[in-house]
């Protein structure tokens, strides 16, 4: 098969999309699917999907289609290697910290959260997703223990500026940045997935706004 580092972004962003239909598929009891039924779902061509699936082998065969539990485990193994789950930590215990850190303990993505880290003493010692707060300046001993390789940054962008260098310096090896800085310019050797969640929903309004326009 081949590997991750041959796929393009724009492929490797659609596998999660490819992984939840086709979890909903087997939850429905389907067996098979043509590349053309899942190009419908997934808002693309078939042409585009059997691209997809090139890039790491190919999973089916012409005319046959794809048999949806081999395409699955298949898409498992792209999304979550061999099971084993990502050491992570959260900077920032917010409300936008507080929601993420539950999203990510409770779904099963490839993660494990270790701890949160804040800098509000009244946060200090109590527990996020079941993994304990601890202050800030804590930071450099932990990961020096622990060993993370993800950290998740839910602060402002002056703080993850200030924040991202030191935590490459502790071996972290990937963000997921919702700061607002974009550091996959500045950090070109570390994976960086921005999110920007106003883009979204600025998106969502222009499409409102102009749904009736050709």
């Amino acid at each position: 098969m081949a590997t991750q580092n041959k796929a393009s972004l724009p492929v490797i962003k659609r596998l999660p999309k490819y992984y939840r239909y086709l979890n909903n598929l087997a939850a429905e009891g389907r067996d098979k699917i043509s590349s053309s039924e899942l190009a419908r779902m997934m808002g693309t061509t078939a042409s585009q999907v059997r691209q997809d699936f090139n890039c790491f082998g190919g999973f089916g065969q012409q005319g046959i289609g794809y048999k949806v539990d081999v395409l699955l485990a298949e898409i498992s193994k792209l999304l979550f290697g061999d099971g084993e789950l990502l050491p992570t930590i959260l900077i920032g215990a917010g409300r936008l910290g507080t929601a993420v850190s539950s999203f990510i303990s409770r779904d099963t993505n490839g993660y494990r959260l270790l701890a949160v880290f804040d800098i509000n003493p009244d946060l200090i010692g109590k527990e996020m997703a079941g993994v304990p707060i601890h202050a800030l300046d804590e930071l450099e001993s932990f990961c020096a223990k622990n060993k993370p390789v993800v950290a998740v940054l839910c602060v402002p962008r002056q703080s993850a500026t200030e924040l991202s260098g030191e935590l490459v310096r502790l071996g972290i090896q990937g963000f997921w940045n919702f700061s607002h800085y974009d550091m996959s310019v500045e950090y070109p050797d570390v994976t960086v997935e921005n999110v920007h969640l106003g883009d979204s929903l600025m998106s969502l309004g222009y499409r409102l706004r102009n749904r009736d326009e050709s």
